[in-house]
């Protein structure tokens, strides 16, 4: 099969495209033919050398897939059956023609939604319903600060916020992306860029502040994200894009405002941890699936920015890293 693959860490004109052994599923696996996967930060820091796969997962970049099943390996229970139409948040190897799946993993795509579409499901839908629920235990009427708004996982919390009744706030780099994310419910958002996010927050909130922050960023925003986090708050550091470094009193403060920091990374989970990853996926195919289709309110929708064929995945690469996109860039696989 073909698969993404990089000779030594570096930039996106090390990848390429190159013929590599099909996997066979082991037991209780799925064998999914990949129609489409995306592309995402951990992609880009793995290709650097700096974000390596869990111990027993496949070295091929990819962290979901979308696609149909193939083959079905032994101890399967079977649920699910051969051309079925199946996406799936993966530990590596989603950038490939095939990728076995546990099969508790595998969730079914929506009626009415491509594979292109249901690519930009897994990982960002899954990350902020996790965060939002199973981490920040969202409650109605709760304020939501999301960092990096339009990103894939921004625009799905903005979603899974007014999904669960609560008000989602927003930053974002560019007027367009604030535009985004007011598209798909942002009840605010603060360009933070040219103006002090914190100060906003806190105005908008009448000076209470909000009950969750879901932040990808880290270091650099510590002191805004305390200014704007309320009394009990709970702030939820998912990514560090600015780095992990703190320089004062943060305790002090946290301390104050009787606030809590959650920490989460869905890939850091191993195989140990592979029930908790099937609650997860159970409770999201239950809970927010049926909003993707019928005649559902809200309706909930997917955010894809672009589409690049497979042997254009350093183009996709160079596209992440201009930070341009709104939503997910997607990986098209041969036909």
């Amino acid at each position: 099969m073909l698969a993404v693959y990089f000779d030594y860490p570096g930039g996106p004109e090390n990848l390429y495209v190159k013929e590599v052994m099909k996997p066979h599923p082991g037991e209780g696996e799925v064998l999914v033919k990949v129609s489409a996967s995306a592309l995402n930060r951990a992609d880009l820091l793995q290709r650097r050398g700096k974000y390596p796969p869990p111990r027993g997962a496949s070295d091929i970049l990819g962290l979901e897939a979308a696609g149909t099943v193939a083959g079905l390996g032994p101890g399967c229970k079977g649920r699910w059956k051969i051309g079925d139409a199946v996406m799936a948040l993966l530990s590596g190897g989603g950038q490939a023609e095939y990728v076995t799946v546990p099969e508790g993993h595998l969730m079914p795509i929506p009626s009415g939604m491509t594979f292109i579409q249901a690519a930009a499901i897994p990982e960002a839908w899954l990350t902020a319903f996790q965060l939002l629920h199973f981490v920040g235990k969202i409650q109605k009427d709760e304020r939501v600060l999301i960092h990096a708004g339009a990103s894939g996982v921004g625009m799905a919390a903005v979603q899974l916020s007014r999904l669960a009744k609560a008000i989602p706030i927003v930053t974002a780099g560019t007027e367009e992306k604030l535009k985004a994310t007011a598209n798909v419910g942002a009840a605010a958002g603060f360009n933070y860029k040219n103006e002090d996010f914190s100060e906003k927050v806190l105005e908008f909130t009448q000076g209470s502040g909000v009950d969750i922050i879901l932040d990808c960023v880290g270091g650099s925003y510590w002191e805004k994200n305390l200014n704007c986090l309320g009394t009990d708050g709970r702030w939820i550091v998912y990514g560090l894009l600015s780095g992990g470094e703190v320089h004062g009193d943060l305790l002090a403060r946290l301390l104050s405002k009787r606030a809590s920091i959650h920490t989460s990374l869905l890939r850091s989970r191993d195989k140990e941890a592979s029930n908790s990853h099937h609650q997860l996926v159970k409770a999201f195919t239950e809970d927010v699936l049926p909003y993707f289709s019928g005649e559902t309110s809200p309706r909930l929708k997917s955010a894809v920015d672009s589409v690049y064929p497979l042997h254009e995945i350093a183009e996709a690469h160079r596209s992440m890293e201009e930070n341009k996109n709104i939503g997910k860039i997607i990986i098209e696989m041969p036909a």
